[in-house]
């Protein structure tokens, strides 16, 4: 953004009643041409719109982890019951990151060479465990059935706590459930997306981080971080098709429509169209800005039709 243009901006933002001035009068009180005055006013109206959606959004926090792989002794590569005696090494958590959802902040922490020799995760748990008691709402690929079990583990072995109640969004299994997509991978949904994919890795970068090898960590949280950024673009991909989305509006304190899944206040009524169920009739929305379908609450059947309505016996 050009400089002239971004000063305009915090200008309108830290006085938004210069959005409601004249282009003419807003272009000789800074000394600026009539056209870096429109872009500015565009651009400060929508960076209003952004936070003032923030605001009465829930606490929405993304988050990855990546884990250190156990060690044991074994005769064979197929089909192994790996005995607790065989175990030499439990895994732990190497690296996490995080971010709220559209923040520009991304967060995140690796171990040290020593508290990987160590196995010792405790101190990245902390701050870990502070984001999820914050958090209302936790996303992430595959998160029900490894990244939140895993995370739980670690906090429990750690004397941690139980975090304050959240839900969670799997994209994963929304993918699965949603879709017929060849693989739900969130490299796969990526690239049909046509985002930037995640960074490379083989197992040997796994090999020198359990050395301790401190480049190879620090590759690992760059690797980590990079998993987040994508997880919020296919997330927002997703939202709009999410059936049993955290409902937003639950989180804002007005009375105002609100798009179930995205918090925006921009719903128009889909006057010839309904969401019917065996003995109810009510108003479909559609968001302005994310696209996503909701229904209303309230039935359009009168109440005395409604007292003589039937539905039929689930055998």
């Amino acid at each position: 953004m050009d400089k002239e243009i971004q000063a305009l901006v915090e200008k309108f933002l830290e006085k938004p009643y210069f959005l409601d001035m004249g282009k003419g009068l807003l272009s000789r009180l800074f000394n600026a041409p009539v056209e870096s005055i429109r872009e500015a006013k565009v651009l400060a109206r929508q960076k209003r719109k952004s936070i003032q959606m923030l605001s009465d959004l829930p606490k929405i926090l993304l988050l990855d982890i990546e884990t250190a792989p156990m060690a044991a002794w074994v005769w064979g590569r197929w089909k192994q019951n790996i005995h607790l005696e065989q175990t030499m090494a439990e895994w732990f958590i190497l690296t996490w990151s995080a971010k709220w959802f559209l923040s520009a902040d991304m967060l995140s922490e690796k171990l040290t060479p020593s508290e990987v020799i160590n196995q010792d995760d405790k101190r990245i748990m902390r701050p870990l465990w502070d984001l999820i008691n914050d958090a209302d709402i936790i996303i992430g690929h595959n998160c029900d059935a490894f990244d939140v079990p895993k995370i739980n583990s670690r906090f429990l072995l750690n004397g941690f706590p139980p975090p304050s109640p959240y839900r969670t969004i799997d994209t994963k299994l929304i993918s699965a459930k949603q879709f017929g997509f060849s693989s739900n991978k969130l490299d796969a949904l990526a690239e049909y997306f046509g985002f930037d994919k995640k960074l490379p890795t083989t197992m040997e970068l796994w090999t020198r981080c359990m050395k301790g090898d401190l480049e190879a960590l620090k590759y690992m949280e760059i690797y980590n971080r990079k998993d987040v950024q994508v997880l919020e673009e296919v997330y927002i991909k997703l939202r709009p098709w999410m059936k049993n989305h955290p409902n937003s509006g639950m989180y804002t304190e007005d009375d105002v429509t609100t798009c179930s899944a995205c918090g925006s206040k921009d719903m128009s009524l889909m006057e010839d169209r309904f969401y019917y169920t065996q003995v109810g009739k009510y108003p479909v929305y559609r968001c302005a800005d994310c696209g996503a379908v909701s229904r209303g609450r309230k039935t359009t059947i009168d109440r005395e039709k409604n007292k003589k309505m039937v539905t039929s016996i689930p055998r």
